[in-house]
């Protein structure tokens, strides 16, 4: 019998002042493993107790006081713990575990980026680019290891991925310059963007919504930012990928969706 697993991926945009959706989410979905992303706070005052309470007992923790911070709870066992340094400045952006089955799971928050897509007058998006390539790098030099790479990637890469390729070419999370070297880097490892292979271009298919949206659902200014891709002979194991839209609606969300897929091991 193979085994089934699911695993989301979720930008909570501050877990302690939205434990109230994500327990909501991990009762009506219970994914096997969630990852996150946003987290907003140091590893000492995660609220552990909760997902303990739902039945992940397997936490890691990369926590940042105010800002950043990822985690992985699982209900299933998951070693080892890498929490790699893509910014080089110790920012709390990623953090990677291992499946007994041999999968790694590698949960990344990429730089936003500020608002102007001018490295000279915005050194943001100069560290944003310089993440992805360290990225790049590191993606390169992976050889066989079966992985999953998921989380907030910050960038829409297609022109189907934003409500307006035309309004967006300028704007920092879609600009050439950021779509070319997110390219690069699922072609470092040959990356299945999963999300695409269940819900092919040129399908609406968004994870994020500003809030400065008075109606975000009427105006749909959405656009792609979060994203699962993975090695190939792991996407031959996914059986469905979700993107959980209503999520957006509920009381006091994230401006990001959660995004689940499933497999068969």
């Amino acid at each position: 019998m193979p085994q089934t697993l699911s695993i989301a991926s979720w930008n909570i945009n501050s877990v302690r002042a939205r434990l109230d959706i994500v327990e909501r989410f991990l009762t009506e979905e219970a994914p096997d493993i969630l990852c996150l992303q946003e987290t907003k706070v140091v590893n000492d005052i995660f609220p552990t107790g909760l997902f303990r309470k739902l039945g992940y007992d397997h936490q890691v923790l990369n926590g940042q006081r105010m800002h950043h911070g990822v985690a992985i709870l699982s209900k299933v066992p998951i070693r080892e713990d890498d929490r790699l340094d893509w910014q080089a400045n110790g920012e709390a952006r990623h953090v990677g575990v291992r499946l007994d089955n041999g999968v790694r799971i590698e949960n990344v928050y990429v730089p936003a980026g500020g608002d102007v897509p001018d490295r000279t007058v915005n050194p943001k998006f100069g560290q944003k680019l310089d993440f992805l390539e360290r990225m790049i790098d590191w993606s390169s030099a992976l050889d066989d290891k079966p992985t999953i790479l998921t989380g907030d990637f910050n960038i829409a890469p297609m022109e189907c991925d934003v409500w307006s390729h035309r309004q967006l070419l300028n704007v920092v999370s879609h600009t050439p310059v950021e779509c070319e070297i997110l390219a690069r880097l699922q072609a470092s490892n040959d990356w299945v963007d999963i999300g695409r292979k269940f819900f092919p271009a040129p399908q609406r298919l968004y994870t994020w919504w500003s809030y400065r949206a008075r109606d975000w659902a009427a105006s749909d200014r959405g656009r792609r930012l979060d994203h699962m891709w993975m090695t190939a002979d792991v996407a031959e194991k996914a059986v469905a990928h979700r993107v959980m839209e209503p999520i957006r609606g509920w009381l006091r969300p994230s401006d990001h969706i959660p995004i689940i897929t499933e497999f068969a091991f």
